[in-house]
């Protein structure tokens, strides 16, 4: 089997302080208490599990949990990120039961997970346990005090266990005409075709092996249709899926997976829905690969290469392995294709074609039109029914045209439909990138390319976030349906096919996706309609129209959020109150969707700091107001058969209203905090102590209002390829490092100042020996 290059380091900086905590290990029994078992992590700690029970209690935590396999599987991704900063490698794969082979594959396959954390893996030495000491034993009392007093039933309670969501899809009823038969009437009738969507709680990475971790059981297909989506689409690698003559073993157990997806097209095809299959290939190879095999090798970057097409047994390679998948799942309702994406694949697929002899010789377009054409031979040639949906994400702009014409006869081309529209937020201007639902398209990208589409005779889909995106993943839905109706309205009017529904995010049954279906139930179907009927539908007919003005007023509060790419990918939007505050630097940049840090340059981009954060509370001021109206509904259907579904929807509207004032609040520290290290008057100093101080308190009522609802809805704080940003200890910490910054911190900035104002004045007559130094006059 080809070798994975293992446990990548990148730069190996000295991970982040955790002052609030008595040291590391108490940090990593806190952080894994409600996600790992006892004895796992008194192992790694090398302690008896009795001494971790202790320890764990002494800090306030209640009794751990029984943590399930299902569980252990879905949330791998949660506890590496958490102990990112804590474990060496050995010891998290220890806490994991992982091999290094599997973390590296997970690192590099696992929708990019190493990039979410950063490239680069913080120098930990090993967590021991050591009895505690007097001193340990004064700050445990002190976490349990705080602990109590703000949790009564525990920092780690949780009404609704994690992942409880994922009984509840997958045990939902089908609709009443199918309840007692083998089929469903499947999803409306729509004038959009495809409509599909990626699951919203399958594991990335490698889904087909694991029949107990089904991404997409039967319930939660019929709740899909239910509400108007008529397909679902799932990420293939072909080495995985077919034979790969260079390194047969590498496609190990390729026909059990192919067997779990030819069930899974059955079981979709009762539901009237189809399956898609998301390919970005192929996938480069290690180094170590091209060792024995030299004249496949493309492009290299970093520790990989691609497989290079312009070598003619690779693209034998590429058709065979399609026309392999294709022969064994003939009912596959189409295959996907992204060829110049963030993996690498072919060798334009960076933008650097150029150093390959064969590629160099060759336009990109080239490249990509023949990549996808040899995935069309290969479908033609397996005598499968699937149809070929070529995506342009990543193309360049002067590639388009030419791509476009050489695409193969009878697919479709899929553009983002909000891509490169121009926007002004607070006086600010800037340029969609894609994952917006704030910004209502069509925009001149996508009608471009469907133009020429057109024009060439093919099909055109527009990709759409219509549930909900980076600007917010952490709610199964962002509850602006006016939003998601209207851009559904105008790809209507634009003549557009279909509509890939979201990327990894998006997939909650939930009311945008209904909205979708209305509107696209009939030409001339007004958003004021869809809505109502969505709405009464949910909600029912007394309280629908409140509900709908509840969500106009969420569409347009969102159309403040301060929308700028690097600020979808790097602020702390998924983790909220969750991320952590710092009384110095931490010197570390925020990672794409991962750990935001405190890096403010990163996480606003274009906007300035103020900005940035005025227009955060903007939208959080306008969801606050729509809570209301939601609030005020709910008060007249408190007893009746609406009254769980409109506080669950409170919660949702909430929860995300809570996450864009804490994202404000955070900016608002950082900018502070840094200016305090500044601060030349003692006025000054004492302005902005009040300011941090106000802002950590608030911090703290945003923690507890968040921990409050998650403990209650297990669906906060989820997404499927992050798994769960944040759990209720998390939001636990955060009061505990407020605390620890308000109690700790703030009164030795005071002390501090008020030192360097007494030695200012003194040595105005003389100089002051302070500590075997000698100070000079100093302006406080």
């Amino acid at each position: 089997m080809t070798s994975w290059p293992l446990l990548p380091e990148g730069s190996a900086p000295e991970p982040v302080a955790l002052p609030h905590f008595p040291d590391r290990l108490h940090a990593f029994v806190w952080r894994n208490w409600t996600l790992v078992q006892l004895k796992r992590i008194a192992e790694v700690a090398g302690a008896e599990p009795p001494a971790i029970l202790e320890l764990g209690r002494a800090m306030g935590l209640s009794d751990p949990p029984v943590i399930s396999d299902d569980q252990s599987r879905r949330s791998a991704i949660t506890v590496i990120r958490r102990n990112w900063h804590l474990l060496p490698y050995e010891q998290l794969l220890q806490l994991l039961g992982w091999t290094a082979e599997q973390m590296a594959f997970a690192l590099r396959e696992d929708d990019f997970l190493y990039h979410k954390l950063g490239q680069l893996k913080p120098r930990c030495a090993p967590i021991a346990y050591r009895a505690p000491d007097v001193n340990t034993r004064a700050r445990q009392a002190e976490i349990a005090r705080i602990t109590r007093q703000v949790f009564p039933q525990g920092a780690d309670h949780a009404a609704e266990r994690p992942f409880g969501f994922v009984a509840d899809l997958s045990q939902a009823q089908r609709p009443q005409a199918d309840r007692d038969s083998t089929t469903t009437s499947g999803p409306r009738p729509s004038r959009f075709s495809p409509r599909f969507c990626y699951s919203y709680f399958a594991l990335y990475g490698d889904p087909l092996l694991d029949p107990e971790a089904d991404p997409f059981p039967d319930g939660y297909l019929a709740r899909l249709a239910e509400a108007g989506v008529d397909g679902v689409w799932l990420q293939g690698i072909l080495h995985k899926l077919a034979p790969f003559p260079w390194a047969p073993g590498i496609a190990d157990r390729h026909d059990e997976r192919l067997e779990a997806l030819a069930g899974l097209v059955r079981r979709a095809a009762r539901h009237g829905m189809g399956v898609y299959l998301y390919l970005n290939e192929p996938r480069a190879m290690p180094l170590s690969f091209f060792e024995r095999h030299p004249g496949l090798r493309g492009v290299a970057e970093g520790d990989f290469a691609t497989l290079c097409t312009s070598e003619p047994s690779v693209r034998t390679w590429l058709g065979d392995a399609v026309a392999h998948v294709s022969r064994t799942v003939p009912d596959l309702a189409g295959l996907l294709t992204i060829t110049a994406s963030e993996n690498l694949s072919h060798c334009w697929s960076h933008y650097r074609g150029h150093e390959c002899p064969r590629c160099g010789a060759r336009e990109a377009a080239e490249v990509v039109a023949d990549a996808n054409r040899v995935v069309a031979e290969g479908i033609a040639a397996g005598g499968g029914g699937a149809r070929l949906f070529a995506w342009d994400w990543g193309w360049k702009d002067e590639w388009a045209e030419a791509a476009i014409r050489g695409l193969p006869d009878g697919c479709a081309l899929v553009s983002v439909s909000e891509w490169s529209m121009p926007l002004t937020r607070g006086g600010v201007e800037s340029v969609v990138g894609e994952y917006s639902l704030s910004a209502v398209g069509p925009g001149p990208r996508a009608r471009r390319h469907w133009g020429l589409a057109r024009a060439r005779g093919l099909g055109v889909v527009a990709k759409i976030q219509a549930a909900n995106t980076w600007e917010l993943s952490a709610v199964p839905y962002i509850p602006a349906v006016a939003n998601t109706a209207e851009h559904v309205r105008r790809l209507g009017q634009e003549g557009v096919d279909g509509l890939m529904l979201g990327w990894t995010i998006g997939g909650y049954p939930s009311p945008n996706l209904d909205a979708v279906a209305e509107v696209g139930r009939a030409a001339g179907v007004t958003v004021e309609e869809a809505l109502l009927a969505v709405a009464r539908r949910r909600f029912g007919a007394s309280t629908a129209p409140q509900v709908a003005a509840a969500w106009r007023r969420f569409s347009s509060a969102f159309a403040e959020f301060p929308y700028h790419i690097g600020t979808v990918y790097h602020a702390p939007l998924q983790v909220g109150p969750a991320n952590l505050l710092w009384e110095a630097p931490t010197g570390y940049r925020a990672t794409m969707v991962g750990i935001p840090y405190d890096d403010l340059d990163g996480w606003r981009a274009v906007y300035p700091a103020e900005v940035f954060a005025a227009q955060l509370e903007r939208v959080a001021d306008g969801f606050d107001e729509g809570v209301a109206v939601l609030r005020a509904a709910l008060a007249g259907a408190e007893n009746g058969a609406w009254g769980d579904a409109l506080r669950r929807e409170i919660d949702v509207a909430d929860a995300a209203a809570i996450h864009f004032r804490s994202v404000a609040f955070q900016a608002r520290f950082v900018r502070a905090r840094n200016a305090l290290a500044e601060a030349r008057t003692r006025e000054e100093a004492r302005v902005l102590t009040e300011e941090l101080e106000r802002l950590l308190r608030s911090e703290v009522d945003l923690a507890v209002r968040l921990r409050a609802i998650q403990a209650r809805d297990s669906r906060i704080g989820f997404e499927a390829t992050n798994q769960y940003y944040y759990v209720p200890v998390d939001l636990g910490e955060k009061v505990l490092n407020c605390r620890d910054l308000l109690d700790r911190w703030l009164p030795s900035e005071r002390a501090r100042r008020d030192v360097c104002r007494c030695v200012a004045l003194a040595s105005r007559a003389r100089p002051v020996p302070i500590l075997g130094y000698t100070l000079g006059a100093v302006k406080y």
